[in-house]
């Protein structure tokens, strides 16, 4: 298990300080941190927001949503102060708080709640399409959905950040300027305004006075990209930044033992796993069950979670987090290499096969190319494809990825909303379907009665389990290394969100 950027990393320890210091030239009231991949301009908009939680990074300072998830609250009214559902299912009215402006001076109105839905095209905007018949406007303040049948998940898929349907962007000014536009100067109604970004580099944000909630505490937030991991630890040991974000491994280990840092892990709606694209090939070895089960249990998940995860992280049988409302409990699968050679010699290779490649996002290549060692131990050879994360993201949403995908999610929702971007046919990441779990997902969508749809569900995963369309891996304990000027990082504030957030509850310690 162990890397060459192990002793690598081993070599940064060593001529790092053993102290954390504080940074002589930092700024005051700014909070800087080293994340883990290059921000996006696309991530800067919540109409393009893809299944998965790394635009909430982003959108959490800049944009606002009219119910998102907050300390203590799974589904706080934030933009609409409050909201209420007819009896018969059919009709939801959002009362916006008066008084909200956007960055620019523009009032937030329902005008442009409709305007902002009637533009989403992320994930799950085909399924929340069908399912509304109209938006209307009541006032400026008060705007209604109609849905053509009762839907009881309508605001699991627009109330969480499962989809960025319910975040707010200014019609006029879009309209202005255009999408792309948009992307490069985006105005918001959060707690933090736009004002510079350079690609790969940084993307600075100063604190917007007006935020209804609260004025922020730390007047600027700095976030770097810095997709060398020893880079990010050397950094923060240096004071160059306050907050650094997945820090795994060894690494993970000098924070630890580093006075002045802490470790800080988050979790809770994060899994990952292992897509076998192929599956739906009839020419490819993937086709055959046999094949895909056989990779299950070559793969040594444990072992994989203490080299990288420091033993924090829980195995999994599931893409489904066990903390979702519908989920069912799969059974894990054992690591036994003896029975996944038995299994590949049944389906015809007993001397193994050429795989081709397993695409990753480069902060999670390590992970897969530990996963790759365990198959080729098996006879199932892959060859790691590590990619920068826009382009991988925008390479599955356009499913061009080939034979394997290390795949996460870490986007919030129940069962339904994760079944619905990764499993069904016509989902965000799904490379093909099976018309057994198509049928019954569909069959949920419309069934009023809560158990009914529990009971419907439970099958769908039960059904994705037997024919082993994974390979699930863990739920990640996502780690983050804190400095010694934070007060308050946010980290874990909000109940299953990885990241700092909210952002206008983030502290300094007074100096």
């Amino acid at each position: 298990m162990k890397r060459a950027r192990g002793l690598f990393a081993a070599l940064v320890i060593l001529v790092l300080s053993t102290v954390a210091t504080a940074p002589a030239a930092a700024s005051e009231g700014q909070l800087t941190w080293a994340i883990h991949f290059s921000l996006a301009p696309t991530f800067f908009d919540p109409a393009e927001t893809p299944g998965i939680i790394t635009p909430f990074l982003v959108l959490y300072a800049l944009h606002d949503a009219l119910v998102k998830p907050m300390p203590g609250k799974p589904q706080a009214g934030s933009l609409a102060e409050s909201w209420s559902v007819s009896p018969d299912g059919l009709v939801y009215e959002f009362t916006l708080r008066p008084g909200v402006k956007f960055h620019n001076g523009d009032p937030v109105t329902a005008d442009d709640v409709k305007f902002s839905f009637e533009r989403y095209k992320g994930a799950a905007a085909t399924t929340l399409k069908n399912h509304v018949a109209a938006v209307e406007i009541v006032d400026p303040l008060r705007v209604r959905f109609r849905l053509k049948t009762p839907w009881p998940e309508f605001m699991t898929f627009y109330g969480t950040p499962a989809t960025g349907a319910a975040w707010i962007v200014p019609r006029k000014y879009v309209e202005k300027v255009g999408d792309d536009g948009f992307k490069k100067a985006p105005v918001g109604a959060g707690p933090y305004r736009f004002v510079s970004f350079t690609p790969g580099v940084e993307l600075v944000l100063e604190a917007y006075e007006q935020y209804w909630r609260k004025a922020p505490s730390v007047r600027r937030l700095v976030f770097k990209s810095v997709v060398d991991e020893t880079t990010r630890l050397a950094m923060l040991k240096r004071g160059e930044t306050d907050i650094a974000y997945s820090i795994r491994g060894e690494l993970a280990e000098e924070i630890r033992r580093t006075p002045g840092l802490a470790l800080k892990p988050t979790g809770g709606a994060f899994t990952e796993w292992v897509v076998f694209i192929d599956q739906w090939d009839p020419k490819s070895p993937w086709a055959d069950r046999r094949v895909r089960l056989a990779a299950n249990h070559a793969i040594d998940r444990q072992a994989i979670n203490q080299a990288e995860y420091l033993g924090l992280s829980k195995v999994t049988g599931s893409i489904i987090p066990v903390a979702f409302e519908f989920v069912w409990p799969a059974p894990l699968y054992p690591y036994d290499p003896q029975k996944a050679k038995r299994l590949l010699a049944e389906a015809g290779y007993p001397n193994g096969f050429d795989a081709g490649q397993i695409s990753a996002d480069l902060v999670y290549a390590p992970i897969a190319e530990l996963v790759g060692n365990s198959l080729r131990a098996v006879g199932i050879r892959v060859k790691l494809r590590p990619m920068e994360r826009a382009a991988i993201i925008k390479a599955n949403q356009e499913k061009k990825l080939k034979n394997l995908h290390r795949q996460g999610s870490a986007a919030f929702g129940n069962a339904a909303t994760r079944i619905e971007a990764f499993v069904v046919s016509e989902g965000m990441y799904a490379y093909g379907g099976y018309p057994d779990i198509d049928g019954l997902f569909r069959e949920q969508a419309a069934e009023p009665d809560r158990k009914k749809r529990e009971a419907i569900l439970h099958r769908i995963q039960q059904l994705m389990h037997e024919k082993a369309m994974f390979a699930p891996l863990f739920e990640p304990a996502f780690l983050n290394g804190v400095g010694p000027r934070v007060a308050e990082s946010g980290l874990g504030l909000i109940t299953n969100h990885g990241y700092s957030a909210p952002y206008e509850d983030l502290k300094l310690k007074a100096r």
